[in-house]
């Protein structure tokens, strides 16, 4: 009998012995703290996401709050994660093991790296830590975030536990909440939310109202029409995702609703009307006619603006995606090889991570600049300015770049005198955007002509033009469209293409035009016709 004792021990102990084993082999790091919260055990992964930390042996035994400060100590902390202070740092990693606390933490490093962390109790009172580095997924998380940021729809996330992960501010609007009140609650505890809040229309009582949005939300994919008290019709998409969350999305059709609402009123009146006269039939036409052409019209818009979104949402996942992974990839370098890299390579890699910021910096500038133009909300601030001057200091600034290809810049034809009432800061980066279209395209040994002349109207033109490949007539229209380039020269064609439909929005914005003429391999001449300023002569 106490042979088979001493077997069954013998085989419990190589179990755990194996167990252990396994747990070393593990991604994440495990460590268990016993009841006065001292370190029982670690695995061997703890130390590789802390070296700095001593080996596993010497650790245990220590309280978790000395490995805490053990990492303040080493610098690992970001500074801003540390918030307040030490001490309520450390009080806040200590409240994670209390009784109650299930909710993960994430800890960001000075390295850049962020790691997360989930306390589990045992019924004896031992808690179990398991840190696990999730650095790529919370980077892709806050790509998501800057994307849903720039749509014009509204949008929610809910996790496969159903509770609020992320939204954009037009959400938090709509639903007439902030995120951080919502974030990491239940969708049934979002919604009751909303129906206090009062801004979306409750047209059922308030428990049918939430019964047929919860059903909505437990199929695959549902749609729902929403009113809120400022008159807007939201049409909501709920749709289940591949991990088992939900993406709720919100598409404003106000407009289209109003319309819709218009046509079949017109209808329901003319059903009544059957017997009227011969001339209040055909206003009734007239009118029927009228609202179909705008209902056309509006869904033509309509079409228009989904193509709009996908083609901003396919330019700005290309053109925010390339300087992204630049800035994310030649800082990992940086960050991963400190020590082995050489002074001129981290030059080499600054300048790298700076040209993508710049880069995407660009896009978005030019991006708002449009938003701000659509929607009427851009100031000018128009003064008297020689054109013949602004000629000569853009020809000045691509000097040097188009020496490089042996392109030379003739400004001769512009001559001082000629005044153009514009902003100057905007007028400069028109011409800007008009020569760097020239010195890219012109290959090595062209010319690129500068002129300024007063126009038989009294308008000033100035005009850019290269001996470059050219555009075919066909596409002079298209290439002034949004992230539109010509079709001859996209190899070279670098940005979003938005430099051409900047140019002509702020030149009819001052009152004027962008005209372009040119043919294959005869060049492109661009011509801006601007209003003439008060001291022209």
């Amino acid at each position: 009998m106490r042979i088979v004792q001493v077997q069954q021990v013998r085989a419990r102990t190589d179990a755990a012995s194996r167990l252990l084993d396994m747990f070393d082999s593990l991604r994440i790091a495990v460590t268990i703290f016993d009841a006065e919260r001292r370190l029982a055990y670690a695995n061997a992964h703890l130390n590789f996401l802390f070296p700095f930390l001593p080996p596993l042996p010497e650790l245990l035994g220590q309280s978790y709050e000395s490995l805490v400060r053990l990492e303040l100590a080493a610098g690992a902390i970001a500074p801003g994660a540390i918030g307040s202070g030490a001490e309520a740092f450390v009080a806040a990693r200590l409240a994670q093991l209390q009784d109650g606390e299930s909710v993960p933490r994430d800890l960001p490093l000075a390295d850049k790296r962020v790691l997360e962390i989930k306390a589990r109790r045992t019924q004896a009172g031992f808690c179990v830590l398991l840190w696990s580095d999730v650095t790529a997924a919370r980077a892709q998380m806050a790509r998501l975030h800057e994307v849903i940021t720039l749509t014009a729809d509204a949008f929610a996330f809910y996790d496969s536990d159903d509770r609020f992960v992320m939204g954009n501010e037009l959400y938090a609007q709509l639903a007439g909440v902030t995120l951080d009140s919502i974030r990491g609650e239940k969708f049934t505890a979002v919604i009751r939310k909303v129906m206090a809040g009062g801004n979306v229309v409750i047209d059922l009582p308030p428990t049918e109202w939430l019964a047929r949005r919860l059903r909505g939300h437990r199929e695959p994919a549902s749609a729902l029409t929403l009113r809120t008290r400022s008159g807007h019709a939201y049409l909501m998409r709920d749709r289940a995702t591949s991990d088992g969350g939900r993406a709720v999305v919100f598409t404003d059709i106000t407009e289209k609703t109003r319309a819709e609402t218009a046509l079949a009123e017109q209808i329901d009146a003319l059903a009544r009307t059957q017997n009227v006269l011969d001339a209040t039939r055909a206003r009734a036409e007239q009118q029927n006619s009228y609202l179909a052409d705008l209902t056309r019209r509006l869904d033509q818009a309509s079409a228009r603006a989904d193509s709009a979104k996908a083609t901003l949402l396919r330019t700005m996942s290309h053109e925010l995606k390339t300087p992204l992974n630049a800035i994310l990839g030649f800082s990992d370098l940086m960050t991963n090889l400190a020590d082995r890299l050489s002074p001129e390579q981290i030059r080499e890699y600054a300048g790298l991570i700076h040209q993508g910021g710049d880069n995407l910096l660009r896009l978005l500038n030019q991006i708002m600049d449009l938003t701000k133009i659509s929607a009427g909300r851009y100031e000018l601030h128009r003064a008297g300015i020689d054109a013949g001057s602004l000629m000569w200091q853009a020809r000045e600034a691509f000097a040097a770049r188009a020496e490089a290809k042996s392109i030379a810049i003739d400004a001769g034809a512009c001559a001082a005198g000629l005044t153009v009432d514009a902003d100057e800061f905007v007028l400069h980066g028109m011409i800007h955007n008009l020569l760097d279209n020239a010195v890219s395209f012109t290959p090595a040994g062209g010319h690129v002509r500068l002129s300024v002349t007063r126009t038989p109207e009294g308008r000033i033109a100035m005009q850019v033009e290269d001996d470059g490949p050219g555009v075919a007539a066909d596409d002079l229209a298209r290439i002034q469209e949004p992230f539109e380039h010509a079709g001859a020269v996209v190899e070279h064609a670098k940005g979003a293409g938005l430099g051409l439909t900047l140019v002509k929005a702020f030149a009819e914005l001052h009152g004027g035009e962008l005209a372009l003429a040119s043919a294959p391999g005869r060049g492109f001449c661009a011509t801006l016709l601007m209003p003439a300023g008060h001291s022209s002569e």
